[in-house]
């Protein structure tokens, strides 16, 4: 099942962070292919860089939220916050949804850290923090529905199955990296988990226990 597009029937608001968020991930990638090898190791997170000298290597928790592995990782991260990233903001408002971004995606490069402590390999993408967007949308609509592509036909699906399968792919593979013995490239997958973790808490926290939380 490929997702397409959700129902957008109850959004109020015009989407400006989220808009704002997929251009900059755009930009931000144009500028990483021009850099090479060179852009991605300056800019990326390496853990045991951070660990040796967190400070001078603060920015880079911001950098590599915007930073992308091709063109096929770029594409389907910019899809999942194009069609979830746009509910979420609606309920938050602009600023909250912003901060709340941002958190899940810190959430994410640390819970990949705890994991990789002593890895000199890059840690790049959005995908923890729009993993943040897809643990907030099960929150605060639970019986929304997906149009996903399957096969030549575009049918109606939940979004908890939708998002479940997804869940349920990074929580194996994550627990498989986990026992992994070599310091190869490849699939944050405990990035992934930490973030949609992160946007469940934070849903709560940032959005409370407000009656509308619960609207489809």
């Amino acid at each position: 099942m490929f997702p397409i597009g959700d129902d957008n029937s109850s959004r109020r608001t015009v989407p400006l962070v989220t808009y704002a968020l997929i251009a900059f991930n755009l930009l931000f990638f144009f500028i990483e292919l021009s850099g090479g090898d060179a852009f991605i190791m300056k800019w990326a997170f390496i853990p045991s860089r951070f660990l040796a000298n967190p400070a001078g290597d603060f920015l880079t928790l911001f950098t590599s939220m915007f930073m992308h592995a091709g063109w096929l990782h770029l594409g389907g991260n910019l899809l999942y916050l194009w069609i979830f990233g746009d509910n979420v903001e609606d309920r938050f408002g602009h600023t909250k949804f912003l901060i709340f971004y941002l958190l899940c995606g810190l959430a994410a490069t640390f819970a990949q850290l705890a994991f990789s402590i002593g890895s000199d390999i890059p840690n790049l993408g959005a995908s923890g923090a729009i993993a943040g967007v897809l643990g907030s949308y099960i929150l605060l609509f639970p019986q929304g529905k997906v149009r996903v592509l399957q096969g030549q036909r575009v049918i109606q699906v939940p979004a908890l199955i939708v998002i479940g399968l997804w869940i349920v792919l990074q929580l194996f593979s994550g627990i498989g990296s986990i026992a992994a013995t070599t310091d190869t490239g490849g699939v944050a997958y405990m990035a992934h988990i930490g973030g949609f973790l992160a946007g469940f808490l934070l849903t709560f926290i940032l959005y409370g226990n407000r009656n509308k939380r619960l609207a489809a």
